[in-house]
C-alpha cells in the first residue's frame, strides 16, 4: 500500500521519480504526487494514475537534482489533489511524503490547531509536517532534531522521506513498521518502499530497521536511532533484475506470472532436494531443525492468499508429519490474547514480507517464547528480519496485485516441510519419500501440460463472464483450493464469490443454488472422490451449471458435469499445486472479459503494510 520514492545526487531527479513511480504502480494507490527541490521546493500532485501526474507536470519545471515521490492509498481523506502526497507543512518549511498510519494524529491537530496552526487536508500526514515545523520553530532546533523529536511523539506506522528549504542538500528517510530500502549509488541515494525502482541504478542497498532515521547528503549517509545514536550502516546485494520487472511479451503481469509458475516451483525446491542422500535441506532451517521436528503444536499466521496456502500447510503437516496445526489469520491472532508459549512454532507467511498484520503477530509470538519461523518471497523484507530463521520462496518479483506464483511456490516450501519433518520422526517410508519427491519434480511438467490448455479456459471464462456470483468446492487438500479461486475471482472481476468445503454445501450454500450459479468442483481422484460425486449431483438437481476440475482420464463426472477440466494425475498431497492453475487463468479471463485492470484491480494494494 502506498508508494514511496526519493533521489538526492548529481542527475536529474523529476525522470527518477517518475519512472520510480510507474514501478511501484502495482502497490495499489489512488493519487501521486512529486516534490522537486531546488532552493524552493516545487511540488506536483494529481489524483488518478502517475500517467495523469505525468500529463499535468508536462511542460512545466523541473529542474532539481533532489526530489521525492509518492502514490497514495487513502486511508485519512478521500482521494482527491488536496490530500494527495507530498505534503508541506503550514509555513513550507517542510515536505514531506508517508506511508503508514499515525494512530494520535487528532490529538496533535488538535494540539496544533491550538497553537494557530492552519491545515488543509484531511491527512494524517499534514499533521506530522506541520508537527515538524512547529518543533523546528518554537524550540530552535536543527532539521534533524526537529524531525526525530517530532517522530518520538508520533503513535502508529511510518515510512517517512522529508526534505526542507531549510537545508537544501539534506534528504532525511525514516522508519517505523512500514518498509523503506536506500540504495547506494556513486555520490547518489535513491530512496524507495521496495526496491523495484532501485535495481536498474544500483545492487547495493540498505534496509532500514524500525525507528532508524538516516541523513542522506549526495556524498554521505549517516544512520541514527530516534534518540541521535549512530548505529550500524549494514549493506545488502540484491537479488532481483530489470527483466523481471518487465511484462516480456505477455498482456499482463498476472498472465506472466502464472506461466512463470513452473520455473517458480522448481526454483523454490533446486538444490533444497537433496536425491543423492534422499533427503531434504532447507538451509535456513537447519539450526532449528530439532524444535520444528519435536514440535508439540505449529500455529500458522498469514492473511489472504497466503493463509489459503497455510491451510494446504495444515493438511501436509498433519498427514504427513503428525503435527497438529492451526491456521490463523494474523489480524485475528493479534488482538485474541492467543495461547501461545514456548513448546510452540509459529510460522509466519507472507509474499512480501511487511504485511503489517502478521508483523505485529510475530512480534506478539516472540514476546510469548514461541520459536517464529518465517516462510516469505523478499530478501531483506521485514519478516526476514524478525522472525528466528525461515525459508525464502524462490518465485522471482511478483508485480500484480492478485497472487498467483507466490501461492504456489509457498505451498511447495510448505510441503517439503512437510516431508522433511515426516522423514525425520520416521513417519514416511524410504519408498513414500521418494515417491513424494518424484512426484514434486513433476509439478513444473504437469503444470506446462495444464498451460496449455489456455484456450479451453478462455472459452470457460466467455460463458460465464456475466456470471453474479460463483461457488467453488472442494473437499480435504482441495478446500483451500477451493477458497483461493474463489478469491481470484471476486478480487480481479468483482464477481461475488465464495469457497466451501463440499460437505458444508448442505448447511446453507445450496439454498443459492439456480440455472443462474456456476458451481466449480475441484473433483480430482482421492480419497473423497464419491463423496465429491455425489455432491455434483445435488448440484445437478438443483439445475446447477458445474464446472469440474478432474483428473485426467476421468469417465464419471464427464456425463455429468456441464464444463470438464482435466489436469495430470498427482498424489493426492500435492494436488492443490495443479489444480489451482485453471482456476487462476479462468478468472484472468473472465475480468479481462468484464474489462476490469488485472493487474491493478480497484481498492487493492499488492504490499497491506496498514492496518
Amino acid at each position: 500500500m502506498c508508494g514511496i520514492v526519493g533521489y538526492i545526487g548529481t542527475r536529474d531527479a523529476y525522470p527518477v521519480l517518475i519512472k520510480g513511480l510507474k514501478r511501484l504502480e502495482y502497490r495499489g494507490y489512488d493519487s501521486a504526487g512529486v516534490a522537486l527541490l531546488n532552493g524552493d521546493t516545487t511540488i506536483y500532485k494529481k489524483k488518478g494514475k502517475v500517467s495523469e501526474l505525468e500529463d499535468y507536470v508536462r511542460g512545466k519545471e523541473t529542474k532539481s537534482t533532489i526530489g521525492m515521490g509518492h502514490t497514495r492509498w487513502a486511508t485519512h481523506g478521500e482521494p482527491n489533489d488536496v490530500n494527495a502526497h507530498p505534503h508541506q507543512s503550514e509555513k513550507g518549511l517542510f515536505t514531506i511524503i508517508h506511508n503508514g498510519i499515525i494512530e494520535n494524529y487528532s490529538v496533535l491537530k488538535k494540539t496544533l490547531m491550538d497553537q494557530g496552526m492552519k491545515f488543509y487536508s484531511e491527512t494524517d500526514t499534514e499533521v506530522l509536517a506541520n508537527l515538524i515545523e512547529y518543533i523546528y520553530t518554537s524550540e530552535d532546533v536543527s532539521v534533524e532534531v526537529a524531525i526525530s523529536l517530532a517522530l518520538q511523539k508520533v503513535v502508529g506506522a511510518f515510512g517517512l522521506v522529508a526534505i526542507s528549504s531549510e537545508d537544501p542538500n539534506l534528504m532525511i528517510a525514516a522508519r517505523r513498521s512500514s518498509p523503506l530500502v536506500i540504495g547506494l549509488g556513486n555520490n547518489e541515494y535513491f530512496i524507495a518502499s521496495d526496491a523495484t525502482p532501485i535495481v536498474e541504478y544500483t545492487d547495493r542497498v540498505i534496509y532500514l530497521n524500525n525507528d532508524d532515521i538516516a541523513l542522506i547528503r549526495r556524498d554521505e549517509l549517516i544512520l541514527k536511532n530516534l534518540v541521535s545514536e549512530t548505529t550500524k550502516v549494514n549493506i545488502k546485494t540484491l537479488e532481483m533484475s530489470i527483466s523481471e520487472m518487465e511484462k516480456q511479451g505477455y498482456e499482463h503481469f498476472m498472465l506472466k506470472e502464472i506461466f512463470e509458475q513452473p520455473r517458480s516451483i522448481m526454483d523454490t525446491f533446486r538444490g533444497r532436494i537433496q536425491t543423492e542422500t534422499n533427503e531434504i535441506r532447507l538451509g535456513g532451517l537447519l539450526d532449528v531443525k530439532d524444535q520444528l521436528v519435536n514440535a508439540k503444536r505449529i500455529v500458522v499466521i498469514a492473511c489472504g492468499t497466503s493463509w489459503h496456502a497455510g491451510l494446504v500447510g495444515e493438511y501436509l503437516i498433519e498427514d504427513l508429519a503428525r503435527i497438529p496445526v492451526e491456521v490463523e489469520y494474523a489480524s485475528e491472532f493479534r488482538y485474541r490474547n492467543p495461547m501461545i508459549g514456548p513448546d510452540d512454532v509459529v510460522l509466519a507467511i507472507s509474499q512480501s514480507g511487511e504485511t503489517a498484520d502478521t508483523l505485529a503477530a510475530i512480534q506478539l509470538a516472540r514476546e510469548a517464547g514461541a520459536l517464529v519461523l518465517g516462510i516469505c518471497n523478499v530478501a531483506g523484507s521485514s519478516i526476514s528480519r524478525e522472525t528466528h530463521a525461515g525459508v525464502y520462496t524462490h518465485a522471482g518479483i511478483e508485480i500484480g496485485v492478485a497472487s498467483t506464483k507466490s501461492f504456489t511456490a509457498q505451498v511447495t516450501v510448505l510441503t517439503m516441510m512437510a516431508i522433511m519433518i515426516g522423514k525425520e520422526k520416521g513417519l514416511l517410508s524410504e519408498q513414500r519419500f521418494s515417491q513424494l519427491i518424484k512426484e514434486l519434480y513433476a509439478v513444473p511438467a504437469k503444470i506446462e501440460k495444464i498451460l496449455e490448455l489456455n484456450d479451453e479456459f478462455k472459452r470457460i471464462a466467455e460463458i460465464y463472464k456475466d456470471a453474479s456470483n460463483a461457488l467453488y468446492l472442494g473437499r480435504g487438500v482441495s478446500f483451500p483450493v477451493a477458497l483461493e479461486g474463489a478469491l481470484k475471482l471476486k478480487e480481479i472481476s468483482y464477481i461475488h464469490a465464495e469457497g466451501y468445503p463440499a460437505a458444508e454445501m448442505k448447511h446453507g450454500p445450496i439454498a443459492l443454488i439456480d440455472a443462474n450459479m456456476p458451481v466449480v468442483f475441484i473433483a480430482t481422484m482421492d480419497g473423497s472422490y464419491d463423496k465429491i460425486v455425489n455432491n455434483i449431483q445435488e448440484v445437478k438437481a438443483r439445475n446447477g451449471e458445474v464446472i469440474a476440475i478432474v483428473t485426467e482420464g476421468d469417465t464419471i463426472i464427464r456425463e455429468m458435469a456441464d464444463h470438464v477440466i482435466e489436469i495430470p494425475k498427482s498424489d493426492e498431497s500435492l494436488v492443490s499445486l495443479t489444480a489451482v492453475v485453471p482456476l487462476q487463468l479462468i478468472a484472468y479471463h473472465i475480468a479481462l472479459m468484464r474489462g476490469c485492470n488485472v493487474d491493478q484491480p480497484r481498492n487493492l494494494a499488492k504490499s497491506v503494510t496498514v492496518e
